[in-house]
């Protein structure tokens, strides 16, 4: 320990302004002692330019040194909360069927969905669904806010109020990004539904509107 403190101070010693001179005491150092001279060799070693006023710290300038080699200045920026909001996380593929065994097909010229019962050799014409689930800002229980897409369009099925009553439609969205996050006070929660299991293989949809 003295050999590195004595070839320390020989070392600083050529660096030292001129009228100025470092000395290692050999008597204990205590933890304050050692942090004064690491500090004060360091900002001799930084700038030998800069006046010297005093090879002697006090506390309050150690702690001035301090705070201005550590503390890190960060931005803080205050968001307010907005309105909850449905998140898109996974999407499956699936098919509808109702009780009477009765599949969903598609009429392009009215862009309707018709539950009808196929026979053998038509099953290409039942629609297949994409069923997009999302995260719910505020669960219910037993059920899952999904979103149902015919697979391979834009198409979309909607709910509505005609005069009042609820209807089903069948919207084109041209953009699909705009349904992965759906702010639970905006006009977009018509795409969405309440989906919630009652069996093996059975299901019941409601509007989340």
């Amino acid at each position: 320990m003295d050999f590195k403190m004595s070839y320390m101070a020989e070392e600083w010693s050529l660096k030292m302004p001129t009228g100025l001179d470092l000395e290692v005491s050999h008597h204990p150092v205590t933890m304050k002692r050692v942090v004064n001279l690491i500090i004060a060799m360091e900002r001799l070693k930084s700038s030998n330019s800069e006046p010297v006023l005093s090879t002697e710290f006090q506390d309050e300038s150690l702690l001035s040194i301090m705070l201005e080699s550590i503390v890190e200045e960060h931005s803080i920026i205050e968001r307010t909360a907005g309105p909850p909001q449905f998140t898109s996380r996974d999407e499956i593929e699936c098919t509808v069927t109702d009780s009477q065994k009765r599949s969903l097909v598609l009429l392009h010229s009215s862009m309707e969905l018709h539950a009808v019962m196929l026979q053998g050799g038509s099953e290409d014409r039942k629609v297949h669904l994409n069923m997009s689930t999302y995260a719910h800002p505020t669960p219910i229980a037993e059920t899952t806010p999904v979103a149902l897409g015919i697979k391979g369009t834009n198409l979309y099925l909607s709910c509505h109020k005609d005069d009042d009553k609820p209807t089903l439609h069948l919207e084109e969205v041209t953009d699909k990004n705009s349904l992965s996050r759906i702010s639970a006070e905006s006009d977009m929660v018509r795409f969405l539904f309440y989906k919630r299991d009652t069996g093996v293989s059975i299901s019941t949809l409601m509007s989340v509107r």
